[in-house]
Order: C-alpha cells, then structure tokens, then sequence
C-alpha cells in the first residue's frame, strides 16, 4: 500500500441508508477540494455546506464536508469526510469523481487505519482494537475493543517491555565489568528475581483460559449424546430455524453442525454432533471423532439422555460446571423416573427450553467474568507471550546455572522483541498484511 496516494472509500454502511460517510486521505485532499466542492476545502474542523461534482462540473449531490488537516487527523494525513445522502447512485458517482483526479483511489481494507498506525496515532493493538469494535455484536465484546483500542492492554505489554529493558541494562553491566565482584553481587540476585517475577506475570496471562479470545470469538457449547437422543431437535429449538436434519433413522447427523446466538450478553457458537456409539460405518465413524473432539473443545459440553430409554444413561464425560446432563423427551418418560440432571425439556414442543438457555446463559456469562480485563485478546498475542515465556524461562535457567551473562542478556533481548513484536514496534511487516486486511474497506 503506496502512503503516496491519496485513498478514499465509503466509510459507512452499505446503501441505501440516510447519510453515506465518503473518507479521502492523502496529499490530493487540498486538490479535491478546490476542483470538485463549490466552496473549496472547508475551515478545518468546522462542517460546511457544499456542493460536490465531478470534473466535468456535473452535481453529484449536496451535503457537508468536514476537513481534518495533517498531523491531526485519525490517518496523520490530511482528511476529508463528505457526508452525502446515501443512496447506490450517488455513492458510485461520489467514488468516480473522486478517483478521476490523479493520484486518487480507492483504499484497500484497513488501509485507512494502517496509515494511521505507520504514522504513529495507535500501535498494533490498538489498530486490531479498532477492528474489534467495528464488528462487535455484543456489550462484552465492545467493552473489551474499547480498553484494548484506549491502550490498557498495550500498557501492560509496555511495562514488560521496560521491565526487560531495565533487566537487559543491568545485564550489560555485568558484561561490561566483570571484575567488579561487587558489582557483580549487587545485580545478580536482583536480576534473578525479577526475571522470576515476569515469569509469573506472564505465566498468569497465559494461564486465562482464553477467556479473551472467547469474548471475541464466541464461547463454544458441544451438545453429545446417543443418536436420536434429540440432538438436532435441540439445536433447531435454539437455532429457531431448521439448521440440522431432524430423522428416526439413527446416524444421520455425520458432521458437526454449528448455529450462533447471543446467551448471557456473549457470542455462543452450539455444535449439534453425531451420536455417540459403536459403528462399522467408516464416515459415521468420523463424524463420532469429530463429536469427541468438539466436545473436549468446548467450554460447556450438554449430555442429552432420552428419557424414554430405559437402559442406563452414558456416564458425563466432563465433570462440571463444563458437563451438563439434559434429560429430553420428557413428554415420553411416562411415570418413570427421571435420571439425575440439571434441565429437563422436551425439544419436540420447546417445553423447558427457555429454562435452559438462561442456565447457559448464566455459565457462559460466569465463565467470561472469571478473569477480570483479559490481557490476551488474540491468537497471535498469545503465541508472542508464549514464545517471551520461552525466552524468560531460558535467561532464568542460564542464571540458576551460572552459564554466563552474554546468554541471559540474548535471551532477554528475545523476550522484548516478542513484547515489540505484539504492540508493532518492531518486526510487524509479517503480520501488518493479515491484520488490516480483515477490516472493511472505508477503515
């Protein structure tokens, strides 16, 4: 992406809506305004009427114009927004004007916040902070992209990242004199400790469960159980639509299938799965290895047991909270008694489903509330942390084995590289491509 350009794209949702957003950043932004606005470029900051056309002085339409001039714009550059009325007509007409001038044209996905990172407005996590945000459907979600784009997780990585530039200072030092036996006694020890205090705090990042990366992803519920238990019915009944094939022929569910909603304020994906027994059929097969492994996967996994089995129910595979037995068909039970569970429904008629998706609801919304402001928001936050852990881990074993301060000083330069590495303050060319480009085009 050339910052030479000057780019610009819808930055509002798709047409039609009342008011279409137009951004344009870039040098071509001062060039724009005198050709194609009837008053010229606005007073910065300051919304202005005017009328908008193309080059051969055709109107395009009438709205506002708000000019943003470099450094102080969300890119660093100078900014024009144009806010126009939003239909397909004069959005595409807007766009071709816009990109007849030389220099001028449409900016890929997330170039807008790119540049506003290459200039130095937000680092990497702030940057993947504003994506979050965008595509946050739910209050968890949007509380957790607001602290990372306000720099609270960027904070923490920093202040391990100076912790270890401090402990790399002391280290140095102990290269630099190593005839000085005092010095040598001074720092050792306290360097020791340090490093084994990192140690924790990184460990304890790690050690969440993932809980971060669930508030963004979406927690992940298994429903098990024999075949016809009523798996597919009860994934339709909270679907409220026919998302899985519903027949009396045992084994028709082979793969896994997955619907999302919205429990206890947090996204939920809930995986209907094969039925769980002994099979010849080579593809049923598969489907139950796939069962198994969706639900070892999954933050809650639901046994359902059918009440009008009278053979013994299969054991929980998981203890709780994570196992949850669900006994259904209970219009078929008869006057037998009920296994020991925690719900009873009947998925044919809905008949306690209700009471069910408030009980997940309420232990999806106690895991997301078991970790207090999760410092890990993403897989690839995560591998760095795990791979400075490495780092830290081998500084500290070269000081308990007295191996020499050149390999503790190498080690901790890894760990703060990986720090660097997560905020984007070095080595970020290999990810900047993956991260921007997932967000929408006028961003």
């Amino acid at each position: 992406m050339g910052t030479r350009d000057t780019i610009c794209a819808l930055a509002s949702g798709a047409p039609p809506s009342a008011i279409a957003v137009v951004r344009i950043s870039g040098p071509a932004v001062y060039e724009i305004g005198a050709l194609l606005l009837s008053g010229g470029l606005p007073a910065a900051r300051r919304g202005t009427l005017t009328r908008l056309s193309d080059r051969d002085g055709n109107l395009v339409d009438e709205g506002i114009a708000l000019f943003s001039p470099a450094p102080n714009s969300y890119t660093g550059e100078d900014t024009l927004e144009l806010f126009l009325h939003g239909g397909p007509a004069v959005i595409t007409h807007a766009l071709a004007a816009l990109t007849s001038m030389a220099d001028v044209r449409l900016a890929d996905p997330g170039e807008f916040t790119r540049r506003a990172f290459e200039a130095g407005k937000l680092n990497l996590t702030q940057a993947e902070g504003v994506a979050d945000l965008i595509e946050a459907e739910t209050l968890a979600q949007k509380g957790q992209a607001l602290r990372q784009l306000s720099g609270g997780l960027s904070a923490t990585y920093s202040s391990w990242r100076d912790e270890l530039m401090g402990l790399l200072a002391l280290v140095e030092v102990l290269i630099d004199f190593p005839d000085e036996g005092d010095v040598s006694s001074d720092v050792a020890e306290p360097v020791r400790n340090r490093v084994a205090g990192l140690i924790k705090d990184v460990e304890a990042a790690l050690g969440d469960g993932g809980i971060g990366e669930r508030i963004r992803d979406g927690f992940r519920i298994a429903i098990i159980g024999a075949p016809n238990a009523g798996k597919s019915t009860l994934l339709n009944q909270l679907a409220g639509r026919e998302a899985a094939i519903v027949t009396a022929r045992p084994g028709t569910t082979r793969d896994v299938i997955e619907i999302r909603r919205v429990l206890g304020g947090q996204v939920v994906w809930i995986a209907d799965t094969a039925g769980l027994r002994e099979t010849d059929d080579e593809i049923e097969a598969e489907g139950i290895r796939r069962a198994r492994m969706t639900a070892e996967d999954a933050d809650l996994c639901l046994l359902l047991i059918d009440a009008s089995d009278p053979g013994a129910p299969p054991p929980l595979p998981f203890p709780p909270p994570k196992g949850i037995i669900v006994v259904n068909k209970s219009d078929l039970a008869g006057s037998g008694v009920l296994p020991a569970s925690d719900f009873i429904i009947c998925a044919k008629d809905g008949a306690g489903i209700e009471a069910l998706e408030a009980g997940l609801g309420t232990r999806i919304s106690a895991l997301a509330g078991s970790v207090e402001s999760p410092v890990i928001t993403r897989a690839r936050h995560r591998e760095k942390l795990t791979r400075g852990l490495a780092a830290l881990a081998s500084a500290k074993a070269a000081l308990d084995q007295e191996l020499g301060f050149e390999l503790v000083a190498e080690d901790l330069r890894l760990a703060i590289r990986e720090m660097q590495s997560i905020v984007g303050e070095i080595g970020v060319e290999d990810v900047l491509g993956a991260v921007f480009s997932r967000f929408c085009i006028g961003k």
